[in-house]
């Protein structure tokens, strides 16, 4: 196989040029322990909503559903308004599963104490985010990464990715580019996991 960071940065190049160098910075910019609590239910609905569904769609209904639930200032504003809250998102996104998992989300935020539930995220982030509705064994790592913490979301994609380097493992695969350039294992994600959605045949500069 050719050198990883020559295809690597062929790949980047390329995502670049398609239009998203704005979501790679963003990936790179995100830091934990910034982390605030409307990071934490911007980010966790996002996730929700997006789990079996297209990007694009999602997308388009987030900002209703993100103006409905007060646009995630605070897990008390929400729960001190929870039924209008879930009413006026319904009006964007007719998930009623989805929509009600963003209102314990802010529940359970309230309840455990933000601070606190930033902590054991911190210690412990995969098996603590699965706490939340809707967020399960491969969402809790795409969740992790959108609140900046060094994981790589082991979807079709970057599993494929993975195999045809001879990795059985996605995050052993993103830490080995990620050493092998500098890049962080997030952003490593974020570029191959985009360049599968706009090259068809993706695999094909692996072999």
């Amino acid at each position: 196989m050719k050198d990883i960071k020559e295809i690597y940065a062929r790949i980047k190049q390329k995502v670049i040029e398609a239009g998203y160098g704005k979501e790679i910075v963003w990936q790179g910019s995100i830091r934990f322990d910034q982390m605030t609590e409307q990071d934490l239910l911007r980010e966790l609905a996002w996730v929700v909503m997006s789990s079996g569904m297209k990007e694009e769609v999602i997308r388009y209904r987030f900002h209703g559903v993100r103006k409905a639930f007060k646009m995630f200032e605070s897990a008390k504003l929400i729960v001190d308004d929870l039924e209008h809250c879930e009413g006026e998102a319904l009006k964007c996104f007719n998930h009623e599963g989805k929509i009600t998992a963003i209102s314990l989300a802010a529940l359970k935020i309230m309840d455990d104490g933000f601070e606190n539930l930033k902590e054991r995220i911190k210690q412990n982030p995969i098996p603590v985010l699965q706490e939340f509705k809707f967020i399960g064994p491969i969402t809790s790592y795409h969740l992790a990464k959108n609140l900046g913490i060094q994981v790589a979301k082991p979807d079709r994609h970057l599993s494929r990715m993975a195999i045809a380097c001879g990795y059985q493992d996605v995050q052993h695969f993103c830490s080995w580019i990620s050493l092998q350039t500098g890049d962080p294992i997030s952003v490593v994600d974020i570029v191959l996991w985009r360049f599968a959605t706009i090259e068809h045949d993706y695999l094909k500069v692996f072999k």
